[in-house]
Order: structure tokens, then C-alpha cells, then sequence
């Protein structure tokens, strides 16, 4: 009988690790397909104009070219382009996680009359395709006079009901005795948000913070309707304008994936220096029973 039990348990532990290793595989796989588009751009950009066409095509290019990385930049105002993306980038990114997080705390912490009601009406919002408010906005900023400037490209992209919702959610699942705790002794509700909830909700925050960069980092449509003068584009219309530089000859895709693969930089170090709190519980000390 012991024979038996013990050859099961085998079986059993080898079904698991058969298990363990197809899944690891498939997700190594998955994982590989997702990072050859990325591969072939680092490729292409380091190729001679005439390699990118060769067939089969190389992996590796022979000879590393560098130029392709220095003449961006020349071709079109490629660092004003920088300049005005991550300037709206970071100003949107930190005005919607301050917005969100002020409105997320007086709609989960605070009381007071008609909150639910103001709520579900700010959460309504939410339904509405960004498409259908897209014109009543700009004729906002036609009649602010912000067409063409900084302001129109920031103001309206700094509130986030769907930040609102995300953060409210997780500042309710915060337990209510640090709070009292802390209005005990003598602490005012900036105080509580700012020394409790806030440090509590690192992982949440760092989420928001990435999706908020990232759409704003990559947004080709608000920006081409409410700008005109070059000094204001951004880098994704920035890129579009390769294709009018090349418009009546063969564009150069060696220069175009340098410019893509310098756009995905900052991306690629807001995710990575974000992602360590996404796997970050909340740390409730202090709370027992």
C-alpha cells in the first residue's frame, strides 16, 4: 500500500512539473512574439538604407550604422518634438494622479450631502466615447483663445474619472482605524491624506501614474487638432511628418525606427521604474484582530 501511495505521489509531482514546464514554455514563447516587432525595429534602425530590403532578411545587421540615430534629429526639430512631449507628458501625468487623488479621497473618506449622487454623475461621464466630446472641447478652446498653446494640450487631459474611480476604490478598501487613529491625535484631514492614504496606496498610484503617461505620452489626435505652429507638435505627430519629408521618394525606415525606438524610451523607464510597486501589497502595521 505504501508502494502504491508513494508511486502516486510521484506521478502526481511529475504531472506537476509537466504542467509547470508547458505553461513556463508557452509563456516564454508568448513573451518572445511579443518582443520581436521591438527586436526588428532595433534591427532596422541599426541598418544601411539598402539592407532593410534584402531578402532574406538579417537579424543582425553587417555593418552596425549608427547615423541613422544622429540624423534624426536633423531631418526634422525631432528634439523640440521631445521637448513639448515630455513636457506634456509629466504636467497631464502629475495634474490627473493630484486630481484623482483629491477627488478619490473627499468621495471615499469625506461626508457630506449628495456624495454618492455627485459621484455616479462624475462616473457617467465615463460612458460618453471620447469622439463625442471631442469637438465640444475644442470649441472650449476656441473660444478660451488656447488653440496652438500649451494650456490646450494639458488642462483638458488633467481629470480622470476613470483615475477617480480606480483610486477611490482602492481608498476605500483602507481600514478606517489608521484614520481615527490619527484624528485621535490631533491630525486634519490633509494631514490624514497626505501621511496615510497616500503612502498606502503606492502600488495604485504607480498604476495610474503609468497608464497616465503612457496615453498621454502616445496621443496623436487631441495634440493635431490644438496645435498649428511646428514648436508645438508633439513626438507622434513628429513622426508623421518623416512621411511627409519622404513624401515623393522611398522613405527611409532605418531613420523612421530610430526615431520610433527613441519615442519608446521613456515608456519603457516609466514602466520599469514603476513596476516594482505594482506587486506591492498594502502594509497595514499597527492593526490587530
Amino acid at each position: 500500500m505504501s508502494k502504491e501511495l508513494l508511486a502516486s505521489k510521484e506521478m502526481k509531482a511529475k504531472r506537476e512539473l509537466t504542467i509547470k514546464f508547458i505553461t513556463y514554455a508557452f509563456l516564454v514563447a508568448f513573451g518572445v512574439t511579443m518582443m520581436l516587432p521591438f527586436f526588428w525595429m532595433l534591427s532596422t534602425s541599426l541598418k544601411e538604407t539598402q539592407a532593410v530590403y534584402v531578402f532574406p532578411p538579417k537579424w543582425i545587421p553587417d555593418p552596425v550604422v549608427w547615423a541613422s540615430y544622429l540624423k534624426v534629429w536633423s531631418v526634422v526639430p525631432f528634439a523640440r518634438f521631445y521637448l513639448n512631449s515630455m513636457l506634456v507628458a509629466l504636467a497631464v501625468t502629475l495634474g490627473q494622479v493630484f486630481t484623482s487623488a483629491f477627488a478619490a479621497y473627499a468621495f471615499s473618506r469625506l461626508t457630506f450631502p449628495g456624495r454618492d449622487k455627485l459621484f455616479f454623475s462624475y462616473l457617467a461621464t465615463m460612458m460618453i466615447p471620447g469622439s463625442v466630446t471631442l469637438v465640444p472641447v475644442y470649441i472650449l478652446m476656441v473660444h478660451f483663445r488656447w488653440i496652438d498653446s500649451y494650456k490646450a494640450l494639458i488642462i483638458p487631459a488633467m481629470f480622470s474619472a476613470y483615475g477617480t474611480f480606480m483610486l477611490r476604490q482602492f481608498f476605500m478598501g483602507i481600514p478606517r482605524d489608521l484614520e481615527d487613529a490619527a484624528r485621535i491625535d490631533g491630525c486634519s484631514l490633509f494631514g490624514i491624506f497626505w501621511k496615510i492614504i497616500l503612502p498606502l496606496s503606492k502600488p495604485i498610484l504607480a498604476t495610474l501614474t503609468t497608464f497616465t503617461f503612457m496615453a498621454s505620452w502616445n496621443n496623436f489626435m487631441w495634440p493635431l487638432l490644438v496645435t498649428e505652429s511646428v514648436e508645438k507638435k508633439t513626438l507622434p505627430i513628429g513622426l508623421a511628418y518623416f512621411q511627409e519629408v519622404y513624401q515623393y521618394t522611398q522613405p527611409d525606415w532605418a531613420l523612421l525606427m530610430a526615431g520610433s525606438l527613441l519615442v519608446t524610451i521613456p515608456v519603457i523607464i516609466v514602466f520599469v521604474f514603476n513596476q516594482r510597486f505594482f506587486v506591492e501589497g498594502i502594509k497595514m502595521s499597527g492593526i490587530k484582530g
